[in-house]
């Protein structure tokens, strides 16, 4: 089979064919760490987890780097606004940052580079571009010339004759072109400053990705990703400044994630619906989210509200209840795949359609589909065959879907321990205590051998309005918190 990805650059699926066969070298870009995460930005981070993970399972070695952002304007406003040092500012959100990942199952990128880490190499890369003629210094400030450059606009398709300095675009009258951007900026009191051939300043925005890309992956590689926000003018003057530079193709695929909007209103500080993944995950399952996050294509935008995060939850308990299933017909679950697999004749159907899914541009939204047929059929099977006399092959059905939810970064704890989670929110959020639970379920099932299921039916009413949901087994009855 053949991965395909819709390529922004050309607008336009094409064949995945890396640039040396059997390897993927990879680039997205990480926070600008001035604060905490929010949910956009764990939309990108989860979206090119999965793709990370996925190029993996597929067999490819894969070298991927995240970058962190530690200088910028909003870094050095933030920190004169608290009293402390650019630095201590930044390794506070990088430590927070750590946190969240961590809690949402984001694999660590193979390198996690900051940019003034590589300063020299910055210095290295606008140093070339003014010896290129792409680049002029004024008073300190180096900027890149953009109409030296014939294909600005390729990826946004703008056209530089039609470009306007808008908000995004700083107007400075150092610039001979309102347009051009800049690569260095000349330092001002109580900024953090490096010297350089201009004097003492600090690195633009853009160049930052372009200088340490190209240390960790070449002058070209495979995949650049990040949010639509970035296409315009972020990745665009990567373009410009790697391409004038090098003088050969930056990045062969360019793959950007759409929004998140709040309850369909997009998301923004000015509406003030900004939401912050700690304190999301104070609320939802850290599987929920992700689950959530991929529940569309990457590249459709995905509308964060209550009831569709209330479907996803229950979407989310029915397959660790069929785990659970499993745990106790079969004595145990199987560990996934992570690695190697190949979409050929030797895997099964299910996972054979989730890699179809996968391979049309990372269709996540699909690939879930594909998922929760494969619970379907195995609880059918088990309601067939409650005892698991065929043990190898629901086993074997079993490691199936965790594949897939290792493919997506869930199904990573076991049943118990994610019910477990669940009993204990419920527990927060009602006055009653776990014994007071238990003792209305197990009135509830002497009723039910009484065959009073009037008494029945009001128990389980009762335990509904507090949003805990029974489910009777032939084991007996268990309750799970249900939002």
């Amino acid at each position: 089979m053949t991965i395909r990805v819709y390529n922004t650059l050309s607008r336009s699926k094409e064949v995945f064919d890396p640039m040396t066969p059997g390897q993927v070298r990879m680039y997205v870009c990480g926070p600008t760490v001035y604060d905490s995460c929010h949910i956009g930005h764990a939309r990108s981070i989860v979206v090119f987890d999965v793709i990370y993970r996925y190029l993996m399972l597929r067999g490819y070695t894969v070298t991927y780097v995240r970058n962190f952002t530690d200088v910028d304007d909003k870094i050095i406003n933030r920190a004169n606004e608290l009293g402390i040092s650019t630095n201590e500012l930044a390794e506070k959100y990088i430590d927070e940052f750590y946190v969240d990942m961590d809690a949402l199952n984001i694999k660590r990128a193979t390198y996690e580079p900051k940019a003034t880490e590589h300063i020299d190499s910055i210095i290295a890369l606008v140093q070339r571009l003014i010896e290129k003629g792409f680049a002029y210094e004024v008073e300190g400030n180096v900027f890149f010339a953009v109409e030296k450059f014939k294909d600005y606009g390729k990826l946004s398709g703008r056209k530089l004759s039609e470009m306007e300095a808008g908000a995004r675009v700083e107007i400075d009258r150092q610039k001979r072109n309102p347009m051009d951007f800049v690569l260095w900026k000349a330092s001002k009191p109580n900024e953090p400053a490096w010297n350089s051939p201009w004097g003492k300043g600090r690195p633009g925005w853009h160049i930052e990705c372009s200088a340490m890309s190209a240390d960790y992956l070449g002058e070209s590689f495979d995949i650049h990703g990040g949010g639509k926000d970035l296409i315009f003018p972020h990745h665009e003057n990567e373009i410009a400044q790697a391409e004038a530079a090098y003088g050969k193709t930056f990045v062969k695929y360019w793959l950007h994630n759409g929004f998140v909007n709040i309850n369909q209103e997009k998301m923004s500080k000015s509406l003030g619906n900004f939401l912050m993944i700690k304190d999301i995950l104070k609320l939802y399952h850290p599987e929920v989210i992700r689950l959530f996050l991929l529940s569309n294509h990457y590249r459709s935008p995905v509308d964060f509200n209550d009831q569709a995060i209330k479907e996803t939850s229950s979407a989310l308990d029915k397959i660790y209840t069929l785990l659970e299933r499993v745990e106790s017909a079969a004595g145990g679950v199987p560990t996934p795949e992570e690695e190697g697999l190949l979409a050929d004749e030797s895997i099964s159907a299910f996972l054979q359609a989730f890699c179809e899914a996968m391979d049309d541009d990372f269709n996540t939204a699909q690939g879930i589909g594909v998922l929760f047929d494969a619970v379907r059929q195995l609880n059918r099977r088990l309601d067939e065959d409650p005892n698991a006399s065929a043990k190898a092959e629901i086993l074997a059905s079993c490691r199936e879907i965790l594949t897939i939810g290792n493919a997506l970064g869930i199904l990573t704890i076991s049943p118990s321990v994610y019910f477990e989670k669940q009993r204990q929110s419920a527990l927060e959020e009602v006055p009653l205590d776990n014994e007071t639970i238990e003792q209305l379920v197990r009135q509830r099932e002497e009723a039910r051998k009484a065959r009073d299921f009037q008494t029945a039916d009001r128990i389980r009413d009762q335990l509904k309005e507090m949003n805990i949901q029974l489910e009777d087994r032939s084991d007996g009855t268990i309750w799970r918190f249900s939002r």
